[in-house]
């Protein structure tokens, strides 16, 4: 682990850009599309605007493959999300969402879908505030999303990537997302 890296947490502010460099950042630069990195990734790159990660849900513990937030494509190309996330970091200060929906629930895990919601939007809420014991830099909080229209473009990967999507991000630490974003932007 490089020096930066293990002084984050310890500055204001730490955990707002771990959460966005790592949860939010990870996911969109491993699975999404050029259009998708475009408009959710380079206005995330400087630290003015950052996201969240929005995989646990009030009563499902541990378990990310018992998504209960479902999201449903209607008829006009844009999916209606539906059901609440719990204990997401940088709920307040975040302007987009990695969001994890059920699409098909007789699949189980395979039926989790991953979508870049922003915020705010119609259908999106936030819960209080928790009063935390520590890590006071950032926020915590439950999102709800009510008949919530995202575009069909929102999309992150194929539908039922979710889970593994979800899986991967957990893993993925910031040296690995700026190695990415490094070469990425050095390329161009």
């Amino acid at each position: 682990s490089s020096g930066i890296n293990a002084e984050w947490p310890l500055r204001p502010g730490g955990v707002i850009l771990s959460v966005n460099n790592s949860l939010y950042l990870g996911p969109l630069l491993t699975n999404g599309n050029d259009a998708q990195k475009e408009k959710w990734v380079t206005p995330f790159l400087d630290g003015d605007h950052v996201g969240c990660f929005c995989l646990s849900e009030p009563g499902n513990g541990s378990d990310a493959g018992a998504a209960s937030t479902n999201a449903t494509l209607r008829d006009n190309g844009q999916y209606e999300l539906n059901g609440s996330k719990a204990w997401i970091t940088n709920g307040y200060e975040s302007e987009a969402a990695v969001v994890f929906a059920t699409t098909d629930k007789s699949l189980k895990h395979k039926g989790i879908s991953a979508f870049v919601v922003p915020k705010p939007a119609q259908g999106v809420s936030l819960g209080k505030k928790e009063d935390k014991l520590g890590i006071r830099g950032s926020s915590t909080c439950v999102i709800n999303f009510d008949n919530c229209m995202i575009d069909e473009a929102n999309l992150l990967g194929k539908a039922g990537d979710g889970f593994k999507i979800a899986m991967v991000s957990v893993f993925i630490d910031d040296e690995t997302v700026f190695s990415v974003i490094l070469h990425r932007y050095l390329k161009s």
